[in-house]
């Protein structure tokens, strides 16, 4: 974002958009964060995102910022609330419109300028955040816990092809939680949201080679509340 994108700051309130992007990796869910380069709160860690163009839907400026800042485009993003406590930005009045994304670990994630310094960050052990990036964190961590457990959103975390322990495995990070291994691939596979393929994952030690899956794109996404872990 360039100092002409920014609005003037005044008693009337501008309007920006943040995005918690969302990966599983090396067993452990993980949000991506930049280094703020400028003031306020420069050097410190936060969500990528910007302010809204005058002109611009709410949706779009979220998708810029995502891949002007990281390179990721064509991925879940789904507006998660809305932040507007007055004194949330030193600089003036500034409401904020939160997003998630969901990305699978292999998606490639790069810098959208030498400026930006990003990293992925547990979610369970945080560095200081700045604004109230914190506090959205924690409601998006919480918003995709609940619809984890009655929609198919998960699958993004994932690659195309998984097996059923990599995807028990997906779920209990996200959920902070273990799940009963009989149950889970039970209800997985009557929820008909899974397509069986010809294709084995060899194992790393002397078990059988794992039957991958694929997630059905045309299945549907709202299932009963809490069908799969009731």
């Amino acid at each position: 974002m360039t100092e002409a994108d920014i609005p003037a700051l005044g008693e009337r309130p501008a309007v920006s958009v943040d995005v918690v992007i969302f990966s599983v990796r090396a067993y452990d869910l993980q949000a991506l964060l930049l280094r703020r380069p400028t003031p306020p709160f420069r050097g410190r860690w936060a969500l990528p995102g910007g302010f809204v163009r005058p002109s611009e839907a709410l949706d779009d400026a979220a998708r810029r910022e995502l891949q002007a800042q990281t390179d990721v485009h064509d991925v879940y993003l789904e507006q998660l609330y809305t932040f507007g406590a007055p004194r949330r930005d030193p600089r003036g009045r500034v409401v904020s419109v939160a997003y998630f994304a969901l990305i699978a670990s292999e998606v490639a994630i790069r810098a959208g300028s030498p400026e930006v310094e990003l990293s992925w960050q547990s979610i369970y052990n945080l560095p200081e955040l700045a604004f109230d990036h914190a506090d959205i964190l924690r409601y998006a961590l919480q918003r995709l816990r609940y619809k984890l457990e009655y929609t198919s959103v998960g699958f993004e975390l994932l690659p195309n092809e998984f097996t059923l322990t990599e995807l028990q495995t997906a779920y209990e990070i996200v959920l902070g939680k273990e799940l009963d291994k009989r149950n889970f691939r039970r209800r997985m596979l009557e929820a008909g949201i899974l397509t069986e393929t010809a294709r084995y994952r060899e194992s790393e030690g002397q078990g059988r080679p794992a039957r991958l899956y694929r997630y059905k794109k045309n299945a549907v996404h709202e299932v009963k509340a809490r069908r799969l872990f009731p």
